[in-house]
């Protein structure tokens, strides 16, 4: 053999293994389903309206992932997640008045206090801990005193912490944990959407009830709080909307605060606006979506969740 033609075999050696070498990685072709969130905003009566949206979820059985909730959000989040299916909590919401839940007492603090919502959570709910939840489940407070969100989710009792973030300010008097007084969550989030991508879902379905039209001018105190707060919220939404990947908003435009009894107008406008937004959640579950899956690792940490 001859010094050029070995020469030759080694350098064409050379180049095939520099070319494997260079060869970008294989990237697996794997498709993970999807972990869908739903977050739900407060409402107080309006968030029967929360109950037809669950009622297409179940109805298309779309597999959620976790489910979190504000105010009267968490209210029907933590009885969906404890195994309450989306028509019993309609038909209890249907038949709910404020006295189910609150009780008139006016104090420095406020004018109700929620420990009646107790002995409601305990006909509402089928189990009663984080832990014990048959889907994740968070519920979002706020810290009076720092404004910084709460967040509860993994363990312990799960009745405080809704009472907390029902603890609407100026109407409910706070509710103290530990060296903490809570009031609703919606004052420092208005849709729980960081705290479901918190708990690990790549899909966000962020359920919104919006302001009352202008028509709708606030008739008494309480009234003139509830849209102060409003208009308030609606200056910072842009921060839960960008985490989130649908947005659910069922036209309860024209329903007071205290709108108990137009509870089943509510319901089936909540399952209009879940239809609409069906078939981009069919298609994530097909694998044909895009995600903001991006954000996941940049978002900013609320303050730690505490066991209740």
């Amino acid at each position: 053999m001859s010094t050029r033609h070995y020469s030759g075999r080694r350098a064409g050696k050379w180049f095939r293994a520099v070319k494997r070498w260079a060869r970008p990685p294989q990237v697996s072709s794997t498709v993970f389903p999807p972990r869908i969130g739903l977050a739900l905003g407060g409402g107080f009566a309006r968030g029967v309206a929360h109950a037809g949206v669950l009622r297409v979820f179940e109805r298309y059985q779309i597999p959620l992932h976790c489910i979190t909730g504000v105010s009267a959000g968490a209210i029907v989040a933590a009885a969906f997640a404890s195994g309450t299916s989306a028509s019993e909590i309609a038909k209890i919401g249907c038949s709910m008045r404020f006295a189910d839940v609150a009780r008139w007492s006016i104090s420095w603090m406020g004018f109700a206090v929620s420990e009646r919502m107790v002995a409601f959570l305990h006909r509402l709910l089928k189990r009663f801990r984080f832990e014990e939840m048959q889907l994740p489940l968070g519920v979002l407070a706020t810290d009076l005193a720092s404004g910084e969100a709460v967040s509860f989710r993994d363990q312990g009792d799960v009745c405080l912490p809704i009472r907390a973030s029902c603890s609407y300010p100026g109407m409910f008097k706070p509710v103290r944990y530990g060296d903490k007084l809570l009031v609703d969550g919606a004052m420092s989030m208005e849709v729980p959407a960081l705290l479901a991508r918190q708990m690990g879902a790549t899909h966000v379905v962020s359920v919104q009830l919006p302001m009352q039209t202008p028509a709708m001018a606030p008739q008494n105190m309480l009234a003139v709080v509830n849209r102060s707060f409003q208009i308030m919220q609606a200056q910072t939404e842009e921060s839960w909307r960008k985490l989130s990947d649908v947005v659910i908003v069922p036209d309860v435009r024209e329903m007071e605060w205290d709108a108990f009894k137009c509870a089943n107008q509510m319901v089936e406008a909540g399952e209009k606006a879940a239809l609409e937004a069906l078939p981009e959640i069919q298609r994530w579950l097909r694998g044909n979506a895009s995600t903001k899956q991006e954000r996941v690792a940049a978002i900013p940490l609320l303050t730690d969740s505490v066991p209740a």
